[in-house]
């Protein structure tokens, strides 16, 4: 049976909030840190282009329908035409490597290695420090029963079977601060900036824009598009309302 502790105020007041707190000012340190580590490089002419292109067709797609026929084709024929239209991507080109590309470019490489060193070095130093003063402390309860799937999520650190599964250890109090602090940071730094440890892990595998993809992409959604011009429909429904306030 699971038994009921007893929380120290002292534990609330020299583990719980100060762990609190270091794990607000070193993300607040390193958004900083890796801010004058950033390098603004040069945008590369062609990416970019190739990056409007794909956004324009995009926007053709969406605004199919409210365009004449003949101008929707017209505007199909000048993006995804074999000869010389702007999504049609080469067959020299079609077999580059993104991956390739990208650590052939050594600034790119040495933004990437930055980024990683950003995020690897203070999580690891931070879970030292952690383990050090803080390891082996029930710091605080969560307020509703939860099943003993929880249990090595909540209670990383104690081997104590008979404790209930809502008390929360503080090394698994240092996990979930590590991966649940994006509103906060939010607040303190804005939504652009408040990127979370998940989102940056999902980011370390990312390697850039494939500009043959992309295009052969938007390329074949133009081709299967079905044109259905509204705007007439519009022009009937809106005499019929008219006629219907008249009479």
């Amino acid at each position: 049976m699971a038994e009921d502790l007893v929380l120290d105020t002292a534990i609330r007041n020299w583990v719980l909030i100060p762990l609190s707190l270091v794990m607000v000012l070193i993300g607040v340190l390193r958004y900083f840190v890796s801010k004058l580590m950033r390098s603004s490089p040069t945008p590369d002419a062609k990416i970019v282009k190739e990056g409007q292109i794909v956004i324009r067709a995009r926007n053709l797609k969406a605004g199919a329908n409210f365009i004449p026929p003949k101008s929707f084709r017209a505007r199909r024929f000048y993006f995804s035409n074999e000869e010389n239209g702007l999504l049609h991507v080469p067959k020299d080109q079609q077999a580059s490597n993104p991956q390739a590309q990208m650590f052939s470019d050594p600034n790119m490489a040495m933004d990437m290695m930055k980024k990683n060193l950003s995020m690897i070095i203070p999580q690891t130093l931070t879970f030292a420090f952690v383990n050090f003063f803080f390891s082996g402390f029930v710091a605080a309860k969560i307020p509703f029963p939860l099943t003993q799937r929880f249990r090595s999520m909540l209670q990383n650190g104690i081997d104590l079977s008979t404790v209930d599964v809502s008390y929360v250890s503080s090394r698994s109090w240092y996990f979930l601060n590590l991966f649940g602090l994006r509103g906060l940071f939010s607040l303190i730094l804005g939504d652009e900036n408040a990127i979370d440890d998940t989102q940056r892990m999902m980011q370390m595998g990312g390697f850039g824009f494939d500009a043959s993809k992309s295009l052969g992409a938007e390329k074949d959604g133009l081709d299967i598009l079905q044109h259905e011009w509204v705007l007439p429909r519009f022009e009937h429904r809106a005499e019929s309302v008219l006629r219907k306030l008249v009479q």
